[in-house]
């Protein structure tokens, strides 16, 4: 007799299940867009319409929650990075960097703080992964100041304020496509070397930690902590 679809399995996977699945992380990130990403499980439940047990089921914590989520932008950052190190030119490699990476956080409002968040565990995999990321930016942010495209005082933090500005235009003007691609052409303009027009002040003390993961959150704590 025929499976019922309520309980056919394809590739090891019920497709209920799957269908749960998909719900979760559809929910999650309407969420996460709405509260941040320390809003409660139960909300995430809620929305997608399944039992918290349900959702514990496949992701058994708020970090693999975050990083099922947005997967597909954690990729999509990786993948810029691989294709603006290979870019015959440094500062065009450079500048579609800034540009996918603004797009992204444009497309999905919660991603930000779960990029940030994505990899709490400085031994994991994921740490390993971040810390490569920033070193190959190091790299890119280098190639493009000797190609004399990039200003000789750009710093690694000016890329993160550059992430916080563009934060706080998505989050008030989300619709606005335009506006965001005029402040990212704007603070590229700025970031020329033939743009130059006089020293800057010293650089931030930031670093891609200092992100903010949510709007609410107790300073020092990181979102998504239970």
């Amino acid at each position: 007799m025929k499976e019922s679809p309520q309980i056919a399995v394809q590739g090891g996977i019920r497709a209920d299940a799957r269908r749960n699945r998909e719900r979760v992380l559809v929910a999650a990130r309407a969420v996460f867009a709405e509260r941040g990403i320390d809003a409660p499980i139960a909300a995430v439940a809620r929305r997608a319409g399944v039992g918290v047990a349900t959702l514990y089921r496949h992701f058994p914590t708020r970090d693999v929650l975050v990083r099922g989520a947005y997967e597909r932008q954690m990729q999509s950052c990786a993948l810029a990075l691989t294709q603006a190190l290979a870019a015959p030119d440094p500062w065009q490699g450079f500048q579609q960097l800034v540009e996918t990476l603004c797009a992204l956080q444009r497309e999905e409002r919660g991603f930000p703080a779960a990029f940030v968040a994505a990899f709490p565990e400085e031994a994991s995999e994921g740490a390993r992964s971040r810390y490569r990321a920033e070193r190959d930016f190091i790299t890119l942010m280098n190639r493009a100041k000797a190609s004399g495209a990039l200003r000789s005082d750009f710093h690694p933090s000016d890329l993160v304020v550059v992430l916080l500005a563009h934060c706080g235009l998505a989050a008030a003007l989300p619709d606005d496509a335009a506006a965001s691609r005029r402040l990212v052409a704007y603070l590229l303009q700025a970031f020329r070397a033939d743009a130059r027009s006089g020293a800057l002040p010293p650089p931030a003390a930031l670093t891609v930690h200092s992100l903010p993961v949510a709007s609410d959150a107790p300073q020092g704590r990181r979102a998504g902590s239970a």
